[in-house]
């Protein structure tokens, strides 16, 4: 068969088809609904009541339920994975992340990532990807930006 397209050469990229300076738009966006928020509170224990009491929040700044932080970091993390990180054998490290505006119940999350540097291993199969990803809600107000470094293999290495 000539036209078979193999889905796992669109999952990330190898190391030599990674350029810096390139900025990837991540689509779909996806939108926080009320259970996605109850759900991660659940696995992860967090009963902060800023995440699950609507009448606590009533008298707080923000007068409605924020989502919790680390879902949002979680979900603009896998969001990129497709377009950055598909091929890596592992992420390596997370710095800098910053939550730079609140999310609520029904914001519509998207984000992109820069290709901020990459670098070779000493064994010469694989490099090492700096990236720094940015979130933003459907006001594209910046939500969240985190910097990490994943390793990924050179083509045919895996």
């Amino acid at each position: 068969m000539s036209n078979v397209i193999d889905a796992r050469e669109r999952f990330g990229s190898p190391y030599e088809d990674i350029e810096v300076g390139t900025l990837i738009k991540h689509w779909p966006g996806k939108t926080i609904t009320e259970s996605d928020n109850n759900l991660f509170c659940l696995l992860t224990r967090n009963d902060q009541p800023l995440h699950s009491d609507v009448h606590y929040m009533e008298g707080h700044q923000h007068g409605k339920i924020l989502v919790v932080g680390t879902l949002v970091f979680s979900l603009v993390v896998g969001m990129s994975v497709r377009d950055t990180s598909g091929q890596a054998v592992a992420n390596l490290e997370y710095e800098k992340v910053t939550h730079d505006g609140p999310v609520f119940l029904g914001d519509t999350i998207y984000g992109e990532t820069e290709i901020l540097e990459k670098r070779e291993t000493s064994s010469g199969n694989r490099g090492i990807v700096y990236v720094e990803t940015r979130a933003f809600n459907q006001r594209e107000e910046r939500i969240l930006t985190l910097r990490r470094r994943f390793l990924v293999p050179k083509r045919g290495q895996e």
